[in-house]
C-alpha cells in the first residue's frame, strides 16, 4: 500500500515561522512530515475508530473519474480536489531526509494527536482556518455586487417591521446555514445543495466554519460573506452553479421605534437561460424568503 507521512496544520506552521527564525535555513529545501508513517487505508482505519464507527475497506480497480464524482456527492470535498487527492493516492510522500530535524529540533504531533486536536477545535466551535475559505481557487476574483454598473438586471425585496433590536436580529441572521439549517423550507435549500452537486458544483457539504461567529469571506453552504456590517447588514454571493451571478442580502432598518429587516435578491443573469431562471424560480423565492423573514424575526431573542 501506498505510504504518506501526514503532519498537522500546527506542525507546518512551526517550521514555517521557524525556518524564517533560522538563519542557517535560508536558501534551504527541506522535506517534512509527521511523526507517523502510514498508509492511506491505516489512516481511514484510525479516523473511524476515534468516532467508533466500523467500516469495510474494500480493495478496488482505480476509475478516478467516477470515484471523485460520487466523494463530491456523498463528502463535503468537491469533487475536483477529491480527483486530485485520489490521484495523489499513487504517488508515496514520505521524508527522504530530516534535515530539518538538526534545525528545529521538535517533535512532531502522531496522526491521532493531530485529528484530536482538530476534533477538540471543532467541538469548542473555535476553527480559525477551513479549506472551504480557499475553494472555488478564482473567488477572490468574482464578481462584487457593488462592481456591477448600474446594479443587477433583477431585484427582489421582503420585508416586514419588528419592535425587536437590531442586535438580537443581526445575531439570529448570523447563525443561518451550516447544521442549524436555513429555519424553515430546510429541504428546499438542502434539494438545491444535491443539484449543485450533481453538476459538480460546491452543494451546502460545506457547511460553514463556526456556528456562531461570522466574518468577511466565510462559507455558508453554496455561498460566501461578502459583505458584514455589524447589527445592519449581511451580504451572501452565490457559489452554486447558475445561468448568472445571484447575491442575497440581509438588512435591518431603524423604522421609528421600530426595525426594519429585510431581505433582498440580486440577479445578474449571463444570457436568455439566465432569465428564464429568474423568473421560473421566482415564486419558490417569494414562499422562501417571506418565511425566512419571519423565523429571523421569531427566532431573535
Amino acid at each position: 500500500m501506498t505510504k504518506c507521512q501526514p503532519i498537522g496544520i500546527r506542525d507546518v506552521i512551526k517550521y514555517l515561522v521557524g525556518v524564517l527564525e533560522t538563519p542557517q535555513t535560508a536558501g534551504g529545501s527541506f522535506d517534512i512530515g509527521g511523526k507517523d508513517i502510514l498508509s492511506y487505508c491505516e489512516m481511514l482505519k484510525i479516523r473511524a475508530d476515534m468516532l467508533n464507527r466500523k467500516r469495510l475497506f474494500i480493495p478496488f480497480f482505480s476509475f478516478m473519474p467516477l470515484y471523485s464524482y460520487i466523494g463530491g456527492l456523498i463528502t463535503p470535498i468537491p469533487a475536483p480536489i477529491t480527483r486530485s487527492l485520489m490521484e495523489g493516492l499513487k504517488n508515496e510522500v514520505i521524508c527522504q531526509n530530516n534535515t530539518i530535524r538538526r534545525y528545529l529540533p521538535f517533535e512532531p504531533l502522531s496522526y491521532k494527536e493531530a485529528i484530536i486536536r482538530a476534533m477538540d477545535r471543532e467541538e469548542q466551535d473555535r476553527i480559525h482556518t477551513r479549506w472551504s475559505d480557499a475553494y472555488p481557487p478564482a473567488h477572490e476574483l468574482a464578481l462584487k455586487l457593488g462592481e456591477i454598473k448600474g446594479g443587477p438586471r433583477y431585484t427582489n425585496t421582503y420585508f416586514m417591521d419588528t419592535p425587536k433590536s437590531a442586535a438580537s436580529l443581526f445575531k439570529c441572521i448570523c447563525t443561518i446555514g451550516g447544521k442549524g439549517g436555513w429555519f424553515s423550507n430546510n429541504w428546499v435549500w438542502r434539494l438545491r445543495g444535491i443539484v449543485d452537486n450533481i453538476l459538480m458544483g460546491v452543494g451546502t457539504t460545506r457547511g460553514r466554519k463556526s456556528q456562531t461567529n461570522l466574518r468577511m469571506n466565510d462559507v455558508i453552504d453554496y455561498w460566501r460573506v461578502e459583505d458584514l456590517q455589524k447589527d445592519a447588514r449581511l451580504l451572501l454571493r452565490a457559489e452554486m452553479k447558475l445561468p448568472g451571478k445571484a447575491w442575497l442580502e440581509f438588512k435591518i432598518q431603524d423604522e421609528g421605534y421600530k426595525r426594519r429587516l429585510s431581505v433582498v435578491a440580486y440577479y445578474q443573469p449571463r444570457d436568455v437561460l439566465g432569465k428564464v431562471y429568474w423568473y421560473a424560480f421566482l415564486s419558490c423565492h417569494t414562499f422562501l424568503f417571506n418565511d425566512l423573514i419571519k423565523q429571523i424575526e421569531k427566532r431573535a431573542d
